[in-house]
């Protein structure tokens, strides 16, 4: 799938002629097991073109001694090579005309600067030749729906189930551990292990699988992300397209970013602004490998689909309780069963049964062969249901295998999506047949309770208008709290009176002008800390207090080798309210990011902070104020009125637009008093890459 900035891979991921440099007969080398891995255990009819000068044929196809001697281009070269040799092959490959090139060499970007220079020489010939570059320090793709392994896996001939879902990873060894859940009937259609990324990055390959028709669902072990904002217009384009993306972000404490950056040299970025950003762009996080395979596989199964009511069914009143707690606990709803259903019910099973929700039908399913299947038929076709969670909690032998060919048979109707939980550490036929049939049970019922929680947040989640808000302007220049409060003014913000002035007199005069109580702030050039200084005074109620303040905060900045030439004298906020705190800035990884959370102290102490790409609309900005932790303080309690939520979504969204100021660093709102008519900008500081560089001087 071409398009923008995307380059067309299909000639990569499905080739009509590979090149093998490095190609050997030596057992157990990359360049020997690459090789046999195409030409013996994929279903490849295709050209292959070993080179090595030294020697004629390689595991009986005739070598060449040099991509200029191949009889014509082809379409991928993949270098088996020493890391020494890989700029002078790659430049050989660009001259030969050759489409792409997998490098699986090691040792580059991971180890150091030496590592990291041969990188973006690679680039550079990418970017001049137009060859494309996959790697390095990867260990190759495996397309598995077309038997197709450009790869030194030794273990690539068992990758023998397909289906639906694409992985992208940036190391090899989690990757293989997720194919290998095809022993438990997960397949995995496309497997693309992108390493260090000098060349083609993640997004490339989850650009592609959108265009994929095999490909349900995209599964990401990420690492790092080179490209931010590409990265987010590739998830949006999966929101559009209807497939969803599971993730699980490698590198969140610092042992974890610290190990990352030795494995693929990837930037990690900061954990909370990627898990914010996942959020808004529809991208479901999990937490380790197996929650990944599971989410992956329910998603595969079970499509995007909006679904609340969840039907806890079993034969165990114990684990029935136990499930029904867990579905509570995460927030999820157990679904009304339907008259009709619960009459059903009461007709079939025993007196002592339990037939609410949870459906508990006790041991008596051991002696009535039938009684499963009919209760569960009845409650799989409820109206009001829209999954039925089924936890078994030990294995029964013949009775549980029952119970399985009883799901299998329902899930290939139309009905409630099953989900099967086998809880025993004992894989008998049951879970086998299960596997075998695509109804992968899961192993615990708090991964399956995670899981469901994930499908249905996904299925509530909608993607916002793409069209952003038009960016709002400023005035050029240094911006000083006075002139950025003035500028933010401009944009229809709400900030205090007040004055700027020159001397203690000049100050009495703008707060009589004003009206006690005023605040009083120094404008120092670069002083960004002004509390720590003693350059802000607050709840001055007359002129003798303000001139009291004056003279000793001039002394405080003194003694920190600053003059008091200019101060700004505002009105005090007095009214009822919250503060709350609104900032903007770079992000590394993804550019232009907005944070809201509770303010002043509050956000230092509590951490509660979400985040957003910027810019953005008034949708998201209302969803931002939701998913604070402390988000119940903005509303009406004990006789104090509520925030104004609207202003300060509106106020969220004119925020946003300011990250497409390319020479705007960072703004800070903290704190902002969120009252019952308006958000008031009580601080506010706007840097400039340029005086970002001198304030951090002057801290």
């Amino acid at each position: 799938m071409g398009g923008g900035d995307f380059h067309d891979l299909s000639r990569l991921l499905s080739p009509r002629s590979v090149a093998i440099l490095g190609a050997s007969e030596r057992p157990r080398s990359v360049g020997s097991d690459t090789l046999l891995n195409l030409a013996e255990h994929s279903d490849f009819d295709g050209q292959i073109f070993p080179v090595n000068p030294g020697r004629e044929r390689v595991h009986g196809l005739r070598a060449y001694p040099a991509m200029s001697t191949l009889p014509g281009t082809v379409d991928v070269a993949v270098l088996c090579l020493p890391a020494d040799a890989v700029i002078p092959a790659l430049r050989e490959c660009a001259a030969a005309g050759t489409g792409f090139a997998v490098v699986f060499t090691s040792g580059l970007g991971e180890t150091g600067a030496k590592g990291r220079a041969i990188e973006a020489e690679m680039a550079t010939i990418a970017r001049e030749s137009g060859m494309r570059i996959y790697g390095p320090n990867s260990p190759g793709f495996s397309n598995i729906n077309r038997r197709l392994g450009l790869t030194f896996s030794p273990v690539f001939k068992d990758d023998r189930l397909g289906g639906g879902i694409g992985l992208v990873t940036q190391g090899g060894g989690l990757g293989r551990a997720f194919i290998q859940a095809s022993e438990r009937g997960i397949g995995t259609g496309l497997w693309c292990s992108t390493g260090n990324e000098a060349d083609l990055t993640m997004a490339d390959f989850v650009h592609h699988m959108l265009g994929d028709p095999d490909i349900r669902v995209i599964a990401l072990l990420v690492e790092g992300i080179r490209d931010g904002p590409r990265f987010l217009r590739t998830a949006r384009a999966a929101a559009r397209a209807g497939k969803p993306m599971v993730a699980m972000k490698v590198g969140k404490s610092d042992y974890g970013i610290a190990a990352t950056r030795s494995h693929t040299a990837a930037l990690a970025g900061s954990a909370a602004v990627t898990s914010a950003l996942f959020r808004q762009h529809g991208i479901v996080e999990v937490d380790d490998l197996d929650e990944l395979i599971d989410t992956a596989a329910l998603f595969e199964r079970a499509g995007i689909a909006r679904r609340k009511g969840i039907c806890v069914y079993s034969f165990s009143g114990g684990t029935a309780a136990l499930a029904a707690d867990m579905v509570g606990s995460a927030g999820l709803t157990l679904s009304e069963l339907a008259p009709d259903t619960r009459a059903g019910l009461r007709a079939l099973a025993p007196s002592y049964a339990a037939i609410e929700n949870p459906v508990d039908l006790t041991t008596q399913i051991f002696t009535q062969d039938t009684l499963n299947r009919d209760c569960l038929t009845l409650v799989a076709r409820d109206p009001a249901t829209d999954v039925v969670l089924l936890p078994i909690p030990a294995d029964y032998g013949s009775i549980t295998n029952r119970s399985a060919d009883d799901m299998i048979a329902l899930g290939a109707e139309d009905g409630a999506l099953l989900v099967p939980v086998w809880m025993s550490g004992h894989r008998a036929a049951g879970y086998a047949a299960l596997n075998t049939a695509g109804l992968a049970p899961f192993r615990s019922l708090g991964k399956a309770v995670n899981a469901l929680r994930r499908l249905i947040w996904r299925g509530d989640w909608s993607l916002s208008p793409a069209q952003p808000p038009s960016m709002s302007e400023l005035p050029s220049g240094e911006l000083d709290e006075a002139g950025a409060k003035a500028a933010l003014a401009g944009l229809g913000l709400k900030v205090p009176e007040g004055r700027v002035v020159t001397t203690a007199g000049k100050a009495e005069e703008a707060a009589r002008e004003i009206g006690f109580p005023v605040v009083l702030k120094a404008l120092v050039p670069g002083l960004l800390h002004k509390t720590e200084a003693g350059a802000v005074a607050v709840g001055l109620t007359d002129g003798d207090a303000l001139a009291v303040a004056w003279d000793k905060m001039a002394a405080s900045l003194a003694a920190r080798g600053h003059q008091l030439d200019r101060a700004l004298v505002e009105r005090m906020e007095q009214g009822q309210g919250i503060e709350v705190m609104i900032g903007l800035h770079r992000d590394p990884v993804f550019g232009p990011v907005v944070s809201f959370g509770l303010g002043g102290v509050m956000v230092e102490a509590l951490a509660d902070v979400t985040h957003r790409a910027a810019p953005f609309g008034r949708s998201e900005a209302m969803a931002m104020i939701d998913e604070i932790r402390g988000r119940a303080l903005l509303d009406p309690l004990r006789g104090r009125p509520g925030a104004d939520l609207c202003a300060l979504a509106g106020l969220l969204v004119t925020i946003s637009t300011l990250g497409s100021h390319s020479d705007i660093e960072e703004v800070d709102l903290n704190p902002v008093h969120a009252g019952s008519k308006g958000a008031t900008l009580l601080d506010a500081l706007i840097l400039r890459a340029r005086s970002n560089i001198q304030g951090k001087a002057n801290q």
